[in-house]
């Protein structure tokens, strides 16, 4: 198929850009969430080939990724912030969209939106649509206390379609009141059970770790927009130093999203008739033949808590939209928040560590920064570059949100072809069918621990969480440890503890779990028999 042969409404990927500032650079400009989306919004435009005032005075839409600061009702924002992000930044452009949209919390964000609004342009809806995001979350927690902080607070009018945050099924009340509450912990669950699941040594899987990181670094290290642009080895990631202190085990901090960046991405879609119309020339322009949106169910649902099968089918599925197989790929991105969202499709699909493709085309969340709920868009924006210099190739872009809970997946190409729907819809149906693991909210008696991690606090203190299956019933349970309860939390911290034999004790301050019922008793005396 040639490009006269398509659809008018075909739609197209035929702009993108990014921008970016680290602190110590020279002429830091100290640029809001806004600025920075707005910087990588007029990259797009100029991305295009064609009259950026044009372009940007027929934008009919514009969507914006949720900041770190806008992602939960109790997130603050020191700086200020604006009250409607999407429009914000349309009118630093020129843009006036009939539509403004403010997308749902989480990673998937970006793919997502690409795929939803080539679908409504693809249906007659849209024509020409702008996605974007932009974080400063180095500059406000630089200038958070200082007396010469910058205002970034904005108010703006115009509609907006305020998806919310999207955070249902991601922590719950029990998750939250035993420390299951920041992403590492609640991703060290999987990572942990997925090293007992390959019957792996601390040390084996901590190499892994480390051997998977290791070329995202020389990415990184290439990369001009990168938080982090400093090449490691394997060891040098996974040894707990001072600077790469333990945070929840296994993860210490070089192997876990870098949230403090200041940057921005933008992605310009159209349809074929728009981009004709105005003067987009054709070898800018990428298709998106394979997409697909999943989500899976809720943590402590889900049969197994050593894969994320639901992200698997998603990628699996856009590949197969898009007619391609993972051979065929020349790029690969995946979301790389923590190690375990990268090995996860990895075991999917059959990929290695060492695939001589990479696995990541910016550098990844840990290296090149994780943007907020915006680090897609960036590798989007690289893909869509790299697809141009490689006319006919192949890029797939994994965008994960949640706890391995939303993927969203896009395969793009300069090969011309049509919109493709995907069957989301009947796959989520099959997802929504499985059952869901009995919990028990209280439970009491002996236990096997399924999986767990320990949280290090900053200054030495630390403490365990335990996921585990009642000898009774089988039913799952969450607890966390006494703080002073050494020896439980040497069962966690040495040799192997999934599948060890523990006692659990509902109290009502929560869930408690030793090594047996005589230590409970010592832990939490029984009240005397007023009888005796």
């Amino acid at each position: 198929m040639t490009g006269q042969d398509l659809d008018p409404h075909t739609p197209v990927v035929v702009g993108v850009g990014q921008s970016s500032e680290r602190l110590d650079d020279p002429g830091y400009r100290r640029s809001s969430a806004v600025d920075l989306a707005a910087a990588a919004v007029r990259a797009a435009l100029a991305d295009t080939g064609a009259d950026p005032a044009a372009v940007a005075t027929a934008v009919d839409t514009v969507a914006g990724v949720r900041q770190f600061e806008t992602s939960s009702p109790a997130a603050p924002a020191p700086l200020g912030k604006s009250t409607n992000f999407p429009r914000s930044v349309a009118r630093r452009v020129g843009a006036d969209p009939a539509r403004a949209i403010l997308e749902v919390t989480g990673g998937q964000g970006p793919q997502h939106l690409v795929n939803e609004l080539s679908a409504t342009i693809a249906g007659g809806d849209c024509d020409v649509a702008l996605i974007f995001g932009g974080e400063a979350i180095s500059t406000v927690r630089r200038f958070a206390g200082a007396p010469d902080r910058p205002d970034f607070s904005e108010t703006v009018e115009g509609d907006l379609e305020d998806r919310g945050y999207g955070l249902a099924g991601m922590v719950s009340r029990l998750q939250a009141a035993h420390g299951l509450t920041g992403a590492p912990s609640q991703y060290a669950l999987f990572d942990n059970a997925r090293r007992a699941r390959l019957k792996q040594s601390r040390e084996e899987y901590a190499a892994g770790m480390g051997a998977l990181f290791a070329p995202f670094t020389k990415v990184a290290a290439a990369n001009p927009h990168a938080a982090a642009p400093a090449e490691r080895t394997a060891a040098e990631l996974v040894t707990p130093t001072e600077r790469n202190r333990m945070i929840a085990e296994p993860y210490t901090r070089y192997v876990v999203a870098r949230e403090k960046v200041n940057q921005g991405a933008a992605v310009l879609l159209m349809s074929v008739a728009a981009a004709r119309r105005l003067g987009v020339p054709e070898d800018r322009w990428v298709f998106l033949p394979g997409h697909a949106d999943l989500r899976d169910q809720d943590l402590l649902d889900r049969a197994d808590l050593s894969a994320g099968p639901a992200s698997v089918m998603a990628v699996r599925h856009a590949l197969e939209v898009a007619g391609v197989g993972v051979a065929d790929l020349l790029t690969i991105d995946l979301y790389s928040c923590f190690p375990i969202a990268v090995s996860n499709i990895c075991d999917g699909l059959g990929l290695t560590a060492d695939d001589p493709r990479g696995l990541t085309v910016t550098g990844g969340l840990p290296f090149f920064g994780g943007a907020g709920n915006d680090y897609s868009m960036h590798a989007i924006a690289e893909t869509v570059q790299r697809m141009r210099a490689a006319p006919g190739a192949y890029g797939l872009v994994g965008a994960n949100g949640g706890l391995l809970s939303k993927y969203s997946a896009g395969v793009y190409s300069t090969t011309p072809g049509g919109w493709r729907p995907d069957r989301s819809a009947t796959l989520q149906a099959e997802i929504d069918s499985w059952p869901a693991v009995e919990q028990a909210v209280q439970p009491d008696g002996w236990a096997t621990i399924e999986t767990y991690t320990v949280r290090h606090r900053r200054g030495g203190d630390r403490f365990g969480i335990v996921v585990g299956r009642l000898e009774a019933d089988g039913r799952r349970f969450v607890a966390r440890t006494v703080d002073s309860d050494a020896g439980m939390l040497d069962l966690l911290s040495t040799g192997e503890p999934i599948g060890r034999r523990v006692y659990v004790r509902s109290f009502s301050t929560g869930n408690r779990v030793t090594t047996g019922d005589a230590r409970m008793d010592e832990l939490f005396p029984p009240p005397p028999n007023p009888l005796a």
